[in-house]
């Protein structure tokens, strides 16, 4: 499922910062933007339709199965999603994906915008992956079958996840790490930088019983049977509820929400299904020593899946996932939460994660150390670049428009009381203007020095005080003196 914004060519091209980083560094949240959802709901513009459909026989012709398209959350956002598809091919068709999109929405005179954040304060952008496994026999392990022996299987896929995610989510959380996803990742739109998994109610209750030594029944109707002793018969529609979920069933598979719109999905899947098939590997060596040592595989396996949801349950949430008392949860239960691309990538450079790419073969330690290098440098420059270009918006356009307001404000002030005329309220307009303007001043000062000294989280912190400064300009600033297409022109005029 990919998600983009579109915007008009011509607001684009009049955006420095749209042009070089693929988002605003400066921007007016307008007064009306997506709160009641009337975009999510309403009708597709005919313009926006136009393109969907144009979009759609390109697709088609590269043999890309497009089908469904809708608006999005945020005003000007959209989403396109595909047929599923077997892994290699649906992420090279994604990647195709993107280009064709951009293609498109320039034959209309429109932008595509594939960062993670372009607009401040409403939904970003990102990409659900949708995860399944299908085993040797062809079908999907992730759909509770028509057998006891495949709902076995079921289950033993569910607890391999948990096994597998819990022992490595900060490899999972690293494989979505850079700097446009740091944006987006924890705000209102997107599951926060803490990874847990969410099975839904019913899943979850038949964990809970196999933790205490056997589940035997389950709280929902249309069950199907389960081969092992003291396992529950499981619905067949098990759908998903939450949205705030960054891993969450949903039915007959795992929806992977952390991905960023822009990013490749082959290198959290190469992250995903490594770990997974480490936990698998784990769980079959220990089950064939079992019945090589002549002990009853459905006990065996019954007393490893309880092993596993013991040690492994604390990784599962069905909660709010944006709420501040999750965040306190998954500290009190030794989560990670790494927030920032630095922290996060550092996991992928650790000894028990270059062993265990090693031992299947997918990264060797040099491509490993290789990868962490480039990541590293793409998310540093990516700082450096927006930094640079907030610094030049700032001091070529924005300072000016203030400064040429300030001066028609003492022209103003200057004729009037010349008339004898008291205005304490304009006066206090230009005391604010000229207070704002130092502030931007005083903000760029400390944003060119944090550029000097290649501190990344010195920049992050500059951009922010500078976007404040310059954010509160544009709320009194003319807007015929103002000079950047505001929010509400580029989410709005389509």
């Amino acid at each position: 499922e990919q998600e983009y914004f579109l915007i008009d060519k011509s607001f684009y091209l009049e955006r420095l910062d749209l042009l070089q980083t693929g988002r605003t560094l400066f921007g007016r949240k307008p007064a009306k933007h997506q709160q009641m959802e009337d975009h999510y709901f309403g009708a597709i513009k005919p313009r926006i339709l136009s393109f969907m459909e144009d979009l759609d026989r390109e697709l088609w012709k590269l043999g890309i199965p497009a089908k469904t398209r809708h608006n999005e959350v945020a005003p000007a956002q959209f989403e396109i999603a595909p047929v599923f598809e077997e892994l290699n091919h649906a992420v090279d068709h994604n990647m195709l994906t993107m280009e064709v999109l951009r293609q498109v929405a320039d034959r209309h005179g429109l932008v595509c915008l594939l960062h993670e954040k372009p607009f401040a304060g409403v939904n970003g952008s990102g990409k659900h992956n949708n995860w399944a496994l299908c085993g040797p026999d062809g079908k999907n392990w992730l759909s509770p079958g028509d057998n006891p022996h495949e709902n076995a299987k079921f289950l033993t896929v569910i607890c391999a996840l948990m096994k597998a995610i819990d022992t490595n989510a900060a490899i999972l959380r690293s494989a979505v790490a850079y700097a446009g996803n740091d944006h987006r990742l924890g705000a209102n739109e997107a599951p926060p930088a803490i990874i847990s998994i969410f099975l839904g109610e019913q899943l979850t209750d038949i964990i809970e019983q196999i933790e205490k030594g056997g589940a035997k029944s389950s709280k929902e109707g249309g069950f199907l049977e389960v081969g092992v002793s003291s396992l529950p018969r499981l619905n067949r529609d098990v759908t998903d509820r939450n949205r705030t979920s960054p891993f969450a069933f949903t039915g007959n598979k795992f929806e992977f929400r952390a991905v960023g719109s822009s990013q490749s999905c082959a290198g959290p899947n190469i992250m995903l299904n490594t770990i997974v098939a480490e936990a698998l590997d784990e769980i079959c060596s220990k089950l064939e020593a079992d019945v090589k040592a002549g002990k009853d595989f459905n006990e065996s396996l019954q007393a490893l899946l309880q092993s596993i949801v013991k040690k492994h349950k604390r990784i599962l949430f069905n909660g709010d996932n944006y709420s501040e008392e999750w965040h306190k949860e998954a500290e009190r239960r030794g989560l990670p939460n790494l927030k920032t691309t630095p922290e996060a990538l550092k996991a992928q450079i650790t000894d028990e994660a270059i062993k265990m790419f090693g031992k299947h073969k997918v990264l060797s330690k040099e491509e490993i150390m290789s990868r962490y290098e480039i990541f590293k440098e793409q998310y540093e420059k990516t700082l450096q670049f927006e930094t640079g270009v907030a610094l030049e918006i700032a001091k070529t356009m924005i300072v000016p428009a203030a400064l040429n307001y300030q001066k028609e404000l003492v022209s103003t002030l200057s004729s009037i009381k010349s008339a004898g005329i008291e205005i304490k309220n304009t006066e206090a307009l230009l005391k604010k203007v000229c207070g704002l303007t130092e502030d931007t001043l005083t903000a760029v000062q400390k944003l060119e020095e944090a550029f000097g000294g290649h501190s990344t989280v010195k920049m992050l912190d500059g951009m922010k005080e500078l976007r404040t400064a310059v954010d509160s300009l544009e709320e009194v600033v003319p807007k015929s003196m103002w000079p950047l297409p505001t929010y509400a022109e580029m989410l709005f005029m389509l």
